[in-house]
C-alpha cells in the first residue's frame, strides 16, 4: 500500500465497503460522542467520515487529535445505515473504521476557524493566508480561477493563437500608472521596471511577424488600491493580431468571454452585444463602464429648465457646456427615498440633487383646483364626479409649474409613482455621481437583474482632452491609438478625433480595454506632437517601438482582459482579494511574508543606493 494513501477523501462509496483503505489529510472536525469518536477527514478533494469505538487500537491516540492536524489512517469502509446516509457528500453512504493512525503533522491553537465560512478580520486572514486557503469557500474560488485560465488557454490555442512569454524586468514606459523600478548592481545608478503590460512588446511582435499572440501575462503597477484593482500585480488575457478592423477584434474575443461566463458562471449571459458609443454611455449611464442590467438610461432635459422658474438651473444653463439631466426612477415616487437621494448626492460633495416625483392627485390639490372645499373634493373624487389623475410634487415642480414637469414626465415616460432625479453643471463636474445615483436607485428598487451577465463594448473614446485650467491638450485615452480618420482628423480640431479604442464592461466593470494601434510613425509623431510631445521625447521613450515601426509594421490591435475581475465576477465577490492566492491588503502589503522589508546596508551598498529619511 502506497504511503500515505489508497484513495482520495472523495472517492469511497458503497462499492468499496469492506475494504482496507489508507487516507491522509487534515482533521476537519472532531465530534466526541461519549465513547464514539467522528473525525471529518479532509483532503483537496472531499472529506471522509472516520470513526473509532473504545475497541480501536487507536482509540486512545485519536481522543488527542485536534482540528487541522495532518493525519494518516488505516481503516475498513463500512457502509452507513440509511437514515445517517449524507446525501451533501460523495462518500455520504460510508464511514471508515479506523485501525491505525500516525500524526504527520500536528497543529497549534488556531488563529481563525477553518471549518465553516465566519466572517473573519481580513488582516487576519491575510496574514494567516495558508490556513484561510484551506476554507471551502475560498479554496473553491481558486480552483474555479484555475480552471478559467485553463479555458481560456485552451479556447485561445483552439483558435490559432500561440502562447509566448515577454519579458519580466524591461524598460521603464509612461504607461498611465506608476512603474515599480527595479535598481541595477551592474549598471549603478540606472533602473529597470517591470512591466505595466506587455504593450510594446507584443507590438514588436506583430512587427516580427507572429500573427496572433497571447499571453496570460502578470502586470506591475504601483496604484492606489481599490476593491476591484489589486495595488501591486494582476494578471491579464493579453492579445494581440495583425492585419485586422476592430470588428475582427471583437468577433474574435467575445466567444472566448462569453464562453467562459457560460462555462463557469450561473447567470444568463448576453451573446448580442451591443456597441455604446463614449459619449452616449456617458449621458446615459453616468460611465465608460456601465451595468445594462439596470435598465434606467439619463436624458438630457435641458429645455424644460432654461428661463424656467427654478433659478439654479436656468442660471446654469446660461454658460457654455451647461446642461442638466434627468435619472428616471420607475416606483420610486416617495418622498422619503427622493429625501435620501438628495442626502447620497450632499454626502458625494453636491449641493443636492433636485427631484419631482408623481402621485395620485389629493383631495387638496382639487380643491384649490375648483376653489372649493377640501371634504367637498373628497366626495367628488370617491363618487368619481371629478377624475383624481396625477400630480408632479416637491418643491422643484412648485417652481417650474406643471407645463414644464409634465413635458418631462412625457419625455422620461414615467407615471404615477414615479420619480425622477436632477443634476445641472458641466457634465464631467457630476457625470461620475449621476452614475453612482443611478446605480443605487437600479439597486433600491428592484430594477437591476441580478440574475445575469450584461456586457457591452464602449467605442469611439476620444484620444485628447483639454486641461480647463490650463489650457493644455493632452491624452485622454490610449496615445497608441488609430486615430478614426487617420492624419486628416489629426489636421482637424482635436478635440473630436476618435480613437479606435474599446472597452468590454459587464455588469460595472470594465473587463478588457484594447484599440487598434497606430503603425504609422508619421500619424504617432503628429499625435504626440499635440499633446506637447517633441519627435525626440517620443523616440526617446518609445525608442525601441519607434525603430521597429521604421522596418515594415503590419495593420495590428489586439487588447487585455483582467482575470482577477473576470474570476471576481464569476465568483460573484465584490472584493478582488477573494479570488487572488496571495494578495496585497489595501496598504499593499503582504501581512503574510511581511513585505514590503528593509534592505540591509550591504544590499543597498552593492546597488550603490541611500535611503533618504521621509519628514
Amino acid at each position: 500500500m502506497h504511503a500515505f494513501r489508497s484513495h482520495k477523501c472523495n472517492e469511497l462509496s458503497a462499492a468499496n465497503v469492506g475494504d482496507t483503505v489508507r487516507l491522509s489529510g487534515w482533521v476537519h472536525r472532531v465530534r466526541d460522542h461519549g465513547g464514539i469518536l467522528f473525525i471529518d477527514l479532509r483532503d483537496h478533494y472531499g472529506i471522509t467520515q472516520i470513526l473509532a469505538d473504545e475497541d480501536s487500537p487507536v482509540f486512545r491516540e485519536l481522543e488527542k487529535v485536534r482540528s487541522e492536524w495532518v493525519i494518516r489512517i488505516d481503516g475498513i469502509v463500512m457502509a452507513r445505515a440509511p437514515e445517517l446516509v449524507n446525501s451533501n457528500l460523495p462518500t455520504g453512504e460510508v464511514e471508515i473504521f479506523i485501525r491505525d493512525m500516525e500524526v504527520l503533522g500536528a497543529s497549534e491553537e488556531l488563529p481563525l476557524p477553518v471549518f465553516g465560512e465566519q466572517d473573519y478580520p481580513e488582516e487576519t486572514r491575510l496574514k494567516y493566508r495558508f490556513l484561510d486557503l484551506r476554507r471551502e469557500g475560498i479554496h473553491n474560488r481558486m480552483m474555479m480561477r484555475s480552471n478559467v485560465v485553463s479555458s481560456i488557454r485552451k479556447r485561445m490555442e483552439g483558435i490559432g493563437f500561440n502562447e509566448f512569454q515577454t519579458p519580466i524586468i524591461t524598460a521603464s514606459s509612461p504607461e498611465g500608472a506608476r512603474d515599480f523600478l527595479v535598481p541595477s548592481r551592474m549598471h549603478p545608478g540606472k533602473f529597470y521596471a517591470l512591466p505595466q503590460a506587455p504593450q510594446q512588446f507584443k507590438q514588436m511582435m506583430m512587427v516580427s511577424g507572429f500573427d496572433k499572440y497571447f499571453q496570460i501575462a502578470p502586470c506591475f503597477r504601483d496604484e492606489d488600491p481599490r476593491a476591484d484593482r489589486s495595488p501591486t500585480d494582476f494578471y491579464q488575457l493579453d492579445m494581440e493580431m495583425s492585419f485586422v478592423t476592430q470588428q475582427d477584434i471583437f468577433d474574435t474575443i467575445e466567444p472566448i468571454i462569453t464562453g467562459i461566463f457560460e462555462e463557469f458562471g450561473d447567470k444568463i449571459v448576453n451573446t448580442d452585444i451591443p456597441q455604446i458609443s463614449y459619449k452616449d454611455a456617458a449621458q446615459w449611464y453616468g460611465s465608460d463602464k456601465p451595468d445594462l442590467r439596470n435598465p434606467i438610461k439619463m436624458q438630457v432635459v435641458s429645455e424644460h429648465f432654461a428661463g424656467s422658474g427654478f433659478k439654479i438651473f436656468a442660471s446654469i444653463l446660461e454658460q457654455d457646456g451647461t446642461e442638466v439631466r434627468a435619472i428616471p426612477a420607475p416606483k420610486g415616487g416617495s418622498r422619503k427615498f427622493c429625501d435620501r437621494m438628495n442626502k447620497f448626492a450632499q454626502q458625494e460633495g453636491l449641493p443636492g440633487m433636485g427631484y419631482i416625483f408623481w402621485r395620485e392627485k389629493t383631495a387638496d390639490a382639487v380643491a384649490q383646483e375648483l376653489g372649493i372645499k377640501v371634504k367637498e373634493a373628497q366626495a367628488m373624487l370617491k363618487s368619481g364626479e371629478v377624475e383624481g389623475g396625477m400630480e408632479a410634487a416637491g418643491p422643484l415642480a412648485k417652481n417650474i409649474g406643471p407645463w414644464r414637469t409634465e413635458a418631462i414626465r412625457q419625455q422620461l415616460g414615467l407615471n404615477v409613482g414615479d420619480a425622477a432625479f436632477f443634476l445641472g453643471g458641466k457634465p464631467k463636474s457630476f457625470e461620475a455621481v449621476a452614475g453612482r445615483a443611478r446605480s443605487i436607485i437600479g439597486k433600491e428598487l428592484g430594477l437591476t437583474d441580478q440574475k445575469s451577465f450584461k456586457f457591452c463594448w464602449i467605442v469611439d473614446f476620444p484620444i485628447f482632452e483639454k486641461d480647463e485650467t490650463t489650457g493644455k491638450i493632452d491624452f485622454e485615452h490610449n496615445p497608441f491609438s488609430m486615430p478614426q480618420g487617420g492624419m486628416d482628423a489629426l489636421n482637424g480640431d482635436p478635440l473630436k478625433v476618435l480613437g479606435y479604442q474599446y472597452d468590454l464592461a459587464c455588469n460595472g466593470y470594465e473587463l478588457i480595454s484594447g484599440a487598434i494601434r497606430n503603425h504609422k510613425l508619421d500619424m504617432m509623431y503628429k499625435a504626440f506632437g499635440i499633446a506637447g510631445y517633441g519627435k525626440d521625447e517620443v523616440e526617446k521613450r518609445f525608442g525601441g517601438m519607434v525603430k521597429a515601426f521604421k522596418y515594415g509594421a503590419p495593420p495590428h490591435g489586439g487588447c487585455a482582459a483582467g482575470i482577477d475581475r473576470i474570476v471576481m465576477l464569476l465568483a460573484d465577490e465584490e472584493n478582488i482579494r477573494e479570488v487572488i492566492m496571495f494578495p496585497m491588503n489595501q496598504r499593499a502589503e503582504d501581512l503574510m511574508m511581511e513585505a514590503p522589508g528593509e534592505a540591509t546596508n550591504e544590499q543597498l551598498r552593492e546597488l550603490g543606493l541611500r535611503i533618504i529619511p521621509q519628514d
